[in-house]
């Protein structure tokens, strides 16, 4: 039987090569980086009223729009359906362009029912949408 006797200079490499894992870490790297610059957050910004609420003594009326948990949209004092919203909403804005409106919303209110809601009434010329609560 032959044996077969290593040299020293070819047999010592005991280590680990951490090229590739230092690669791997340095493309994970980049590819958080890059995904993280272009993510957008997507939400509603909601104005909250401050502490100069009441200044200036200038009264505005706000339009507003009452939805129950029912699902009953009340404009104003009077019952409508939830596609007579934009319609309503048109003709208050024609009168008083100057005035938003406020969305008064019961808990129980289908989330679904509320965006259609908003939806009329940024499609019948509002921007200016505050949002209330009752007690």
């Amino acid at each position: 039987m032959k044996t077969r006797r290593v040299s020293g200079a070819e047999g010592s490499h005991s280590g680990i090569d951490l090229a590739p894992m230092l690669d791997f870490v340095m493309n994970l790297l980049v590819f958080f980086i890059i995904t993280a610059v272009f993510a957008k957050e997507v939400g509603i910004e909601v104005s909250r009223p401050g502490s100069g609420a009441g200044e200036g003594g200038k009264e505005s009326k706000s339009m507003i729009v009452t939805i129950y948990g029912t699902g009953d949209i009340e404009i104003e004092g009077r019952m409508v359906d939830a596609r007579a919203v934009r319609a309503n909403v048109e003709r208050m804005h024609a009168v008083k362009p100057e005035n938003g409106v406020m969305v008064v919303a019961d808990k129980s209110v289908n989330s679904g029912l509320l965006v259609e809601v908003l939806d009329q009434i940024r499609l019948g010329g509002v921007s200016d949408i505050s949002f209330g609560a009752t007690k």
